[in-house]
């Protein structure tokens, strides 16, 4: 819309020029007759008053593009100025519906804390001194709360994870059910659900598990890792788990690969996705956001814990593309621009490579492990 606008106010400014050329020399002309009428032969009056006349005409006509030229400038500036409009309202109105979750999800807090206080309360008029395990009961809510509310406003629109994890569905064998390991509001669950696959999401926020409860959604707050010790070895289908692994200590990581390796049955896939630290824009708009983060994770480095793990056919795939944020390359032309459009797609490698990546394993079909 920039260029429209651009284009529109040259275009005026070029039919206002030429306009003020033309009344210019149509004023000299009438100068000029009204200067010498007295010694011009008849004849020569009217070829002169035939000259002003077509000029005139000529006016006429360089006004009515000029005013159309206004209109078409008047409209690209109101187009822009009402898209404006929407982008905020587009905005407020996302903003608007991020805080409504927080909210809803408060009141389900403070619901929860009532029977907590009370228990509190009932301790206190004893003169017993609170345990310190009955005092987390009453702050880890109020913390779980703050970490799902900063989920609402950054993990991006619930439709627009759904349709970016929906690529996944299809890696799945089609027998076996399917572990989402911190599993969130549980975008990939409800995916899972729509095509009827068992599956069964865990996460350690007591808030999450109330938003995927909400949704009809099998799911259980636990420890991902003990979670994952007690489910039966060479059963599970699958193990799925969506910008997790970044919140894991190291050797917790590596012990969960080793497990999920155990659970899986022969053919079964996991998928561990997270923010690429090879996309500086990622890294710094994405990665650095949440506190909670322990570290980056090299996709080299996530794919060699599959493969120490003893995962097969391992497949490491970008997601999210920065598109709009990446350099343009120019139009083609002389080796000066080439050897510009190489640089620029060097750049976008390095600062708008896709902001996510999954490593995707199988395990063998006959595995000796």
């Amino acid at each position: 819309m920039k260029h429209t606008i651009e284009k529109r106010i040259q275009q005026r400014k070029e039919k206002e020029t030429e306009f003020q050329q033309n009344l210019d020399s149509l004023k000299s002309n009438i100068r000029s007759l009204s200067e010498t009428r007295q010694s011009l032969k008849s004849s020569e009056q009217r070829s002169r008053l035939e000259g002003i006349l077509t000029a005139l005409a000529d006016l006429i006509h360089l006004n009515a593009s000029l005013t159309a030229a206004r209109d078409r400038e008047w409209d690209a500036l109101g187009s822009n100025h009402v898209g404006i409009i929407f982008n905020s309202l587009e905005w407020k109105v996302k903003r608007l519906s991020a805080e409504t979750k927080d909210a809803g999800l408060l009141i389900k807090t403070f619901t929860g804390l009532r029977e907590k206080l009370t228990r509190l309360l009932e301790t206190l008029e004893e003169r017993t001194p609170p345990s310190p395990i009955l005092v987390n009961d009453l702050l880890s809510p109020l913390d779980e709360w703050s970490y799902a509310a900063f989920e609402n406003r950054y993990r991006g629109d619930a439709e627009d994870v759904r349709r970016q994890q929906e690529s996944y569905l299809d890696y799945f064998p089609a027998e076996g059910k399917i572990l989402d390991l911190g599993c969130g509001r549980g975008e990939f669950l409800e995916l899972l659900e729509n095509i009827g696959r068992e599956a069964e999401g865990v996460d350690i926020s007591r808030q999450m598990i109330d938003i995927c409860r909400d949704k009809g959604l099998t799911c259980e707050q636990a420890d991902l890792l003990e979670k994952l010790a007690v489910v039966p070895d060479n059963t599970l289908g699958g193990i799925f788990s969506s910008q997790v692994v970044e919140h894991l200590p190291p050797a917790y990581l590596r012990r969960l690969v080793e497990t999920a390796y155990t659970k899986l049955r022969a053919a079964g896939t996991v998928i561990l996705e997270t923010v690429n630290p090879l996309s500086v824009f990622a890294l710094v708009q994405i990665y650095f956001l949440d506190m909670t983060h322990q570290q980056p994770l090299h996709p080299q480095a996530l794919h060699f814990l599959l493969e120490n793990a003893g995962f097969e056919r391992i497949e490491i795939r970008y997601a999210s593309p920065l598109t709009e944020e990446a350099l343009q390359s120019l139009p083609a032309g002389d080796d000066v621009r080439e050897i510009l459009n190489r640089n620029f797609e060097k750049l976008n490698d390095l600062l708008y490579a896709p902001a996510n990546y999954a490593v995707i394993g199988v395990k063998s079909p006959n595995p000796e492990r």
